[in-house]
């Protein structure tokens, strides 16, 4: 028997206990490989120190960074029936629905605030990627009828944040029926003149970037983020076409006049507030 081993290391081992490693230390950056350590990534806003790659950011935190909570109210969105089309794919939507609400501990993809940027008081919507990829459903598209209705009601600007893999497929045609359903709501404003505008972020993509996304009176995005409709290999199959590498990228659809401004995280609130205070 070695008596180290067996009898002393353990005993040792007990009286200094090796504290928990948290997992997720280190980021790799997809774009230059850095290796980002998590407390410097969050400190930096979740944007690469070396080439200012932007990692996608929780709404939760876009919230922090944008508004203060004493002047952000939540405006509760309208209670609607879950499953119309009683979906089932390798689980049940409405157990889709249930875990998502859990995790997030919100009822859909979707926040609506009453809040101010600046010294301007907003109507603010943002998507939320992390529940079902922000999918876009009857709760979503009702959301930002209620958003622009209440706009229009307190006469000032809407602003919507982005970041959604489109229309939500458990609810089939329905889904698909929010894209009239949200261009309508936007050309209420249009006609009653209450500005509108939309900020895309990582990633905008399928029937949101097909509707309301792209119909801002100034639209904005984030560095480097994907906006599209159909994926880049998907087109790319499909015309049978090598296409440019930034192809789909904020900066090149501002290139091609889709896009009013392209900023950093960091200027993202003062170049809001700047536009806001010029068009009101």
């Amino acid at each position: 028997m070695n008596w180290l081993t067996n009898f002393v290391k353990p005993k040792l081992s007990a009286l200094v206990k090796r504290k928990d490693v948290p997992e997720n230390l280190w980021q790799n950056c997809p774009k230059c490989g850095s290796m980002i350590h998590h407390k410097d990534l969050r400190e930096n806003l979740n944007v690469c120190n070396s080439c200012n790659h932007h990692f996608r950011m929780s709404v939760e935190d876009r919230i922090n960074l944008l508004f203060a909570k004493e002047d952000t109210i939540e405006i509760k969105l309208d209670k609607i029936s879950d499953d119309p089309l009683n979906f089932t794919d390798k689980k049940k939507y409405k157990d889709r629905l249930k875990e998502y609400r859990k995790k997030t501990k919100k009822d859909d993809a979707f926040i609506l605030l009453e809040t101010k940027i600046g010294k301007s008081k907003i109507i603010c919507g943002l998507m939320n990627f992390a529940f079902m990829g922000g999918s876009m459903g009857r709760a979503v598209g009702g959301a930002i009828v209620k958003g622009a209705k209440t706009a229009l009601e307190k006469k000032c600007p809407f602003v919507i944040f982005t970041s959604s893999g489109g229309a939500r497929m458990q609810e089939g045609i329905i889904s698909l029926m929010q894209m009239p359903r949200t261009v309508a709501a936007v050309e209420l404003l249009n006609q009653n003149k209450i500005p509108y505008l939309v900020v895309l972020t990582e990633p905008t993509t399928g029937g949101v970037t097909a509707s309301f996304a792209m119909l801002g009176d100034i639209t904005i995005a984030e560095q480097g983020s994907t906006i599209g409709f159909a994926g880049k290999r998907v087109i790319q199959d499909t015309i049978r076409e090598e296409l440019p590498i930034d192809f789909q990228k904020a900066e090149y659809l501002k290139e091609h006049g889709m896009v009013d401004i392209v900023c950093h995280r960091k200027d993202l609130k003062n170049n809001l507030a700047t536009v806001i205070n010029h068009i009101t």
